[in-house]
């Protein structure tokens, strides 16, 4: 017990010291933060789950002393989702012939995207417990940066060089006067002229509000793939030590259960829920569909064993994600939800078990 104790409180204030560094606002620190929760994943997965969960107390707390919003957050974010992970992932129960059956990759994989969006909505809460609150602030967020990307995109007007009239060839102006307008012409010519900048802004603000509705769901598609990547990288770590109680799994055959489907449809109704319900719904498509992209490419892996020029076909795939990012993570998407609506990799006495 005094092992699992001093472990994770060490691995605690590690995490919480990789965390707090964000305060610093540089390149590096944000690089740090993005490692905070390896060393809570490392000893849940060397050690065990209570050393994990030593470890985000202690971290919580630690940043506590500084800011008790940071605490909080560092727990709901990062520290729990890192603790429930490593506890999932070495679950398991003896056979009938004494060998171990593992927590099937799959469905930690569902479990890692509903984790992220989760854990997004509690932070949510905790930094707006008010939801009126969290929406105008986002919405704030979201107007200040298409506005920033309008102005980068916007080309001013060349203006006019300024020469002198008889070397420019222009006419000078006392020989073309220009032609004069009474007030009342002039007031009419301002009224049209002046509304003009208002349809830009209006489209803005639309674009603006659309993006604040599905930026969780962005959100999270990012924080579910950073979460595989930290299980997968912690998993090597203790791998490497010796001290990883399962047998490294077949990444490649990892397909979830058919229930995410109907998880997945119950999110979209849940995201026409209003106040954190309906964010929460938003949360867990964007965290799902990005667990499915990573099915997706997991069976692209699986179904090219063997193969003719696969390594070829799999430098393919990484330069076409590279290049076209969102529209191959669609396709890697669907593909993802036909091999676990059709289930054909599994074999016929595991497929009726999910």
């Amino acid at each position: 017990m005094t092992q699992f104790l001093g472990i994770g409180i060490g691995a605690g204030l590690v995490s919480a010291l990789l965390f707090g560094v964000l305060l610093k606002g540089t390149l590096l620190s944000i690089v740090l933060y993005l490692l905070a929760p390896l060393p809570i994943l490392i000893v849940g997965l060397g050690w065990s789950h209570k050393a994990a969960l030593v470890a985000a107390i202690t971290g919580a707390v630690a940043l506590a002393f500084l800011q008790p919003f940071l605490g909080l957050g560092f727990l709901a974010y990062l520290a729990l989702p890192a603790w429930w992970l490593a506890y999932l992932a070495l679950l398991g129960r003896p056979n009938a012939d004494g060998t171990m059956e593992w927590y099937p990759t799959g469905r930690l994989l569902a479990w890692t995207a509903g984790t992220a969006g989760l854990a997004f909505v509690a932070i949510a809460v905790i930094a707006s417990p008010n939801f009126e609150t969290f929406q105008t602030q986002l919405r704030g967020m979201t107007r200040t940066l298409v506005t920033m990307q309008g102005k980068t995109r916007a080309t001013p007007p060349a203006a006019a060089p300024a020469g002198n009239p008889s070397t420019t060839g222009n006419p000078s102006p006392v020989e073309n006067p220009p032609p004069t307008e009474t007030p009342a012409i002039q007031a009419e010519s301002d009224a049209k002229t002046a509304p003009t900048a208002e349809p830009g802004t209006d489209q803005q603000n639309a674009v603006a509000d659309a993006l604040a509705t599905i930026a969780p769901g962005l959100a999270t598609q990012g924080l579910a793939v950073l979460l595989t990547f930290y299980l997968w990288a912690a998993g090597r770590i203790v791998r490497i030590s010796g001290r990883l109680p399962r047998p490294w799994p077949d990444i490649p055959s990892t397909a979830m259960p058919r229930s995410v489907l109907g998880i997945l449809g119950a999110a979209f109704v849940l995201a026409l829920v209003p106040g954190y319900p309906g964010v929460l719904g938003i949360c867990l498509i964007g965290a799902l569909t990005a667990a499915f992209a990573m099915q997706g490419l997991a069976a692209f892996h699986d179904r090219s064993r063997g193969r003719p020029g696969r390594m070829a076909l799999l430098f393919g795939l990484y330069l076409i994600l590279f290049f076209t990012q969102g529209v191959a993570l669609f396709a890697l998407t669907l593909f993802g939800l036909a091999d676990t609506a059709f289930n054909r990799r599994r074999p016929k006495e595991d497929a009726g078990r999910t």
